[in-house]
């Protein structure tokens, strides 16, 4: 199974818990609708990955880069910057055909983090900032949240159980876009404005 850091630790997530629509820009940015429900999609531990690795005879993915929770007895205990990669093109014609998508978001290696950061602070203060190339792309915070952590984790829990050990990403603000081998990313996480997570991932 792949792992995540966590300090020194290694952990095995069963399961990656994603939110989509959850920025109101992001959803305008794509044109989609503001849903009156939660989206849910799941990423197995499959698509956890460290590295920030091209797909696959694809010739476009998307980045989008979210605030990342560790889950440990149902409560937040560590976050990190996490990038849900999304195959664009794959997602829009399965979503007209009201299919699933699973061969947009769940492929090996769309689920990037970061090492995890034992957190107990207010999440309240949490900010987000992607970099690429050396121009911010992203840039989000708790209060653009449609739906907080919290509301998120007991919501999911109405059909589904959180084992130790897996991670919740919290949707994406806007300036999503493609990307190509080569470039360099930047990804920061702060509280109340202090960077408490950065880490670079150059694309391979």
């Amino acid at each position: 199974m792949n792992r995540i850091l966590l300090g020194n630790s290694e952990i095995f997530p069963s399961k990656v818990v994603c939110i989509g629509r959850n920025y109101i820009d992001h959803i305008n940015e794509l044109n989609n609708e503001i849903p009156e429900d939660m989206v849910f999609f799941i990423k197995p531990n499959s698509a956890i990955s460290d590295k920030l690795i091209f797909p696959k005879n694809q010739d476009s993915c998307h980045y989008e880069a979210e605030i990342s929770f560790l889950i440990e007895d149902d409560k937040i205990s560590a976050l990190a910057f996490g990038l849900d990669l999304t195959l664009r093109e794959v997602q829009s014609k399965l979503k007209q055909k009201g299919l699933p998508w699973e061969r947009a978001k769940a492929f090996d290696g769309a689920a990037v983090f970061s090492k995890f950061v034992s957190f107990d602070g207010d999440i309240s203060k949490l900010e987000i900032e992607l970099y690429i190339n050396g121009e911010l792309k992203q840039k989000g915070d708790y209060s653009l949240m449609i739906n907080k952590p919290y509301d998120i984790i007991a919501e999911a829990k109405t059909f589904l159980t959180f084992e130790d050990g897996d991670i919740l990403m919290s949707g994406t603000p806007k300036g999503v876009g493609s990307f190509k081998l080569g470039d360099e990313f930047v990804g920061k996480i702060l509280v109340d404005g202090k960077i408490i997570i950065e880490e670079s991932f150059r694309v391979s």
